[in-house]
């Protein structure tokens, strides 16, 4: 299991929302490359990276702070927010970015998806992102009539390398991931899903490590490194230890 910290980007900082609520944007640091080799240092193997204003405004808007990211940090970057074109993808590809996450274009427009996942196997995601069990689009700013579980079969043989699924009413909050409902997606799809969406503390962490979680390939968290709720040592230990005794 890969554990993916965050770097949510407004206006050039390093900020977390609450449930997507741009108007409750807490900023952490004002220098989100000087935040990525922090989590480098600290032991991570990915950085998850999400342009919000992007999200919003359908196209990127925080792109010199990404910049400077994949400039100052060696880690693999996985980067959300405004991408709904084949150009600004092989864009972002080509400055470096790993794996290029498409969001609302994958409700909107899922042949693009297919198109992306031909032309670059292994190096596009699919975000779902959930309010109440529907999909929301548009920065979260609006809500789909398609479940998260049909979206995501959409995609099952397109060759995408992960969904990552996100239960915005818990985002931000700090009261744990929704596991029932990520592990159905997981049930429901032959992709690889990734959790994110209120990740609190070590115990979820050990909660992601327990059997019945095997099938998640990962999962995002943000508030809680850096409200020093969860320890990344601590973390990355107890992962790596789970991953031994799987290997035995």
């Amino acid at each position: 299991m890969i554990l993916f910290p965050a770097i949510d980007l407004k206006e050039g900082r390093c900020v977390r929302l609450v449930q997507g609520d741009m108007a409750q944007a807490k900023v952490f640091n004002d220098d989100p490359a000087a935040q990525g080799e922090a989590f480098e240092r600290q032991g991570f193997s990915w950085l998850h990276v999400v342009d919000l204003d992007g999200a919003f405004a359908g196209a990127p808007r925080n792109a010199a702070a990404v910049d400077a990211i994949l400039a100052r940090v060696r880690l693999p970057v996985q980067l959300g927010g405004g991408i709904r074109e084949m150009r600004t993808l092989e864009a972002w590809l080509e400055k470096g970015v790993s794996r290029v996450i498409i969001g609302t274009a994958a409700v909107r427009d899922p042949a693009f998806v297919h198109e992306a996942a031909r032309r670059h196997p292994g190096r596009i995601a699919v975000g779902i992102d959930a309010k109440d069990g529907l999909v929301a689009v548009e920065g979260w700013a609006q809500t789909s009539s398609m479940t998260a579980e049909d979206l995501g079969r959409r995609f099952e043989d397109a060759g995408v390398a992960a969904i990552i699924y996100t239960d915005i009413a818990r985002d931000g909050i700090l009261k744990g991931l929704n596991i029932e409902m990520t592990l159905a997606l997981a049930e429901a799809v032959s992709i690889p899903v990734i959790a994110s969406g209120g990740l609190a503390s070590i115990d979820d962490v050990h909660r992601l490590l327990e059997p019945d979680c095997a099938k998640l390939a990962g999962a995002i968290t943000g508030r809680a490194l850096y409200d020093g709720r969860i320890d990344p040592k601590e973390a990355l230990d107890a992962i790596a230890q789970a991953a031994k005794r799987l290997a035995s």
